[in-house]
């Protein structure tokens, strides 16, 4: 019984996947209902009609433990964009980190790149987003901030890459 109501209604920690091709980017059709006094439309009633993003299918749903926790996956992210330089997402090298020499600023670049030296003091969320290096006698720190894809606002979402456009800044500490 309690299989059939975790995939029934998911249960917290789970999220719905495309029986067919896995994806979490599915869709269930719905009605609502507008509201006039609080202006809102309302979510009336859930069918049982699933589309699935990737499969460009209708799709029956599985519920699935998710795979990690967001900040998890936002510190895979993390780690991606910064020591690989893959994701969305700007490097920006502040005036003071290029006034040291296009030498100095390749060593930085490859120690932050390189970094690994996260605890508690400067990874208290687990999401390895800030550090701080020392080179050529300078203490450097740079720090991963989360934006909109139209880096007008901060991203709603770190965790899903779809939506968020990373920023690794890096600075002086004399800067900071």
């Amino acid at each position: 019984m309690e299989q059939i109501q975790e995939n029934i209604a998911g249960g917290i920690g789970s999220v719905p996947r495309c029986q067919s091709c896995g994806s979490e980017r599915v869709a269930k059709d719905a009605l609502v209902c507008f509201n006039p006094d609080s202006g809102l439309w309302e979510l009336e009633t859930v069918l049982d009609t699933a589309h699935c993003h990737k499969c460009e299918d209708r799709t029956k749903l599985a519920w699935s433990r998710q795979e990690a926790p967001p900040h998890l996956k936002i510190r895979e992210l993390n780690d991606r964009f910064r020591s690989e330089g893959q994701g969305n997402g700007s490097i920006l090298i502040t005036s003071g980190v290029q006034a040291l020499g296009d030498d100095v600023m390749r060593e930085v670049i490859g120690a932050v790149q390189s970094f690994a030296d996260f605890g508690n003091d400067n990874d208290p969320w687990g999401e390895h987003d800030f550090g701080a290096v020392t080179v050529d006698g300078e203490k450097v720190f740079w720090k991963i901030d989360y934006y909109s894809l139209d880096l007008k606002t901060g991203s709603k979402n770190p965790a899903n890459e779809g939506v968020t456009h990373r920023v690794l800044t890096m600075m002086l500490a004399a800067e900071y």
